[in-house]
This record gives structure tokens, C-alpha cells and sequence, in this order.
């Protein structure tokens, strides 16, 4: 499957995102870094807010940070050697084989898939790799009612208002085709420590949350904030753990492996 046009289901509530989303792992980030030919210049690719950038930009003397919503880079912090760009990830401003490395972050999905590749052949040096992350459904207390009751809003209140490109990150991306050297990232996660609120502020930047309420004019999370509030003691921060699944491959010396 590919997408074909830019979908942007975050402009809307750009200051939310950028607020209520979970940080990377700065590991992932030194990962990538022992694995690009050098530190020089990482393209991250559909920045949102920049939250990758400022992390690869510990690891890479030089980020060019790019996104097709205009709304997402305007909230990006300032940081110096990130450059940020309104552009597609499919048709970037970057010059032939100027990057060592390339990340898209919680994004790929969302890309048509050939014409992308097709960029990153373009754009990475030989040997250079390329980094594709998504986070899943979070854990909070190990599969207990908490989680029982976020997954059957994820599944049941607004499942039918995912996008179905949502289903890529369901299947870990093991369903895109990847057309570089294999890599194997570490297994690692992002973790927050959020309390209740903080979380159902999280849960309302959600694409399906935003579809749902537009839809129906109701509020998607009014059914569940009663039963977190029965769970979950106000003001009582509680690990928050997303588990990350990796797509990574390195080009060959000829451009991407066919």
C-alpha cells in the first residue's frame, strides 16, 4: 500500500502534539550514529515538531529537519544546526548524496512508500543508513485494567476512525517492502512518566480521537476519563512505556540494495 498525497491529521492541533508526545530514546539516536559512514549532515524527515531533530543533532554536527505541515515546523524549537523546512518527505530541497543518515520518526507510514525510497536513494551517501521508528500502543501496568480499558477505546470507541495506514504501525512494519541492507536496531522504548491527566491529554492528539469528535460532534474521551479516574488517583505520576519498533537498512556502494 502507498500513500499517494500528504494526509495531514495534526496541523489542527499542532500545539497539543507538540506538547503531549512521548521523547525518543537518545540510545536509538547513538545507535544510528556508529552505524552512518559519518557525523556530517541526518536528514530527519517529517519532523513534526522537531523532537527528533534536537536529538539527532547530539550525534550529527549538522540536521535538516523537514515536514509538510507548516503548522508542525512553526512550534519547532530553535536549535542550533537544525535547519527546518516545509517540504515533503518525498521531494526534499536536499542535494544529490549529502546525507549519512536519514530518520523517519512515527511518520513512514503516512509516505508513499516508492517515491520516498526513491528520495533517500537520492539524497544518502553510499554506505549511508536510513531509520524508520514507530511507537505502539503504550503499556502502563503490565497488561492490568488500566491497559484493558485504553485498549478497548484504541480497538472498540474509535477504532473505526483510524486511518488505515494506522495498520502499518499495528504490524510492526514488517508489511512495507524495504528496499536497503538490512539493519537490526537494538530493542529499546520510549517511557514517560505522566500522570492521569497527562495521559488523557496524550490519547486526545490521537488521529482517531480528532476524526471521531469532528465526526460525531462528542467527545471520544468522556466514556473513558470515568473509568482512569476509578483506576487512577489524581496527581499520581506512573511509568508510561511505548514500544518502539525499527525498520533499518543501509545503502550499498551502487545506491539501495535491490
Amino acid at each position: 500500500m502507498t500513500t499517494t498525497a500528504f494526509a495531514d491529521h495534526f496541523s489542527g492541533h499542532a500545539g497539543a502534539y507538540s506538547a503531549y508526545r512521548p521523547r525518543y530514546p537518545d540510545a536509538l539516536w547513538a545507535w544510528l550514529a556508529e552505524q552512518a559512514p559519518a557525523r556530517d549532515h541526518c536528514w530527519d524527515a517529517a519532523t513534526g515538531n522537531g523532537q527528533a531533530a534536537v536529538g539527532l543533532r547530539r550525534h550529527f554536527a549538522a540536521v535538516h529537519a523537514s515536514d509538510a505541515s507548516a503548522a508542525q515546523v512553526a512550534l519547532a524549537g530553535p536549535c542550533e544546526g537544525v535547519t527546518y523546512a516545509v517540504e515533503s518527505a518525498e521531494a526534499c530541497g536536499l542535494p544529490d548524496a549529502s546525507v549519512d543518515a536519514i530518520v523517519v520518526a512515527q511518520a513512514l507510514h503516512w509516505f508513499d512508500f516508492a517515491r520516498f525510497f526513491a528520495e533517500a536513494q537520492r539524497v544518502l551517501r553510499p554506505d549511508g543508513v536510513l531509520l524508520a521508528c514507530c511507537y505502539e500502543l503504550l503499556e502502563i501496568d503490565g497488561g492490568g485494567p488500566i491497559d484493558g480499558a485504553i485498549r478497548t477505546f484504541y480497538d472498540g470507541d474509535i477504532g473505526p476512525y483510524w486511518p488505515p495506514q494506522r495498520r502499518h504501525i499495528e504490524r510492526g512494519y514488517r508489511d512495507i517492502a524495504f528496499p536497503l541492507q538490512p539493519l537490526s536496531a537494538p530493542p529499546l522504548a520510549m517511557r514517560a512518566h505522566w500522570d492521569r491527566d497527562a495521559l488523557l491529554a496524550y490519547l486526545g492528539t490521537w488521529s482517531a480521537v480528532r476524526r471521531h469528535d469532528a465526526a460525531t460532534g462528542h467527545d471520544a474521551l468522556a466514556a473513558l476519563r470515568p473509568t482512569l479516574e476509578a483506576l487512577w488517583p489524581a496527581g499520581e505520576a506512573r511509568e508510561i512505556v511505548f514500544p518502539l519498533t525499527t525498520l533499518a537498512g543501509r545503502t550499498s556502494a551502487m545506491g539501495i540494495a535491490r
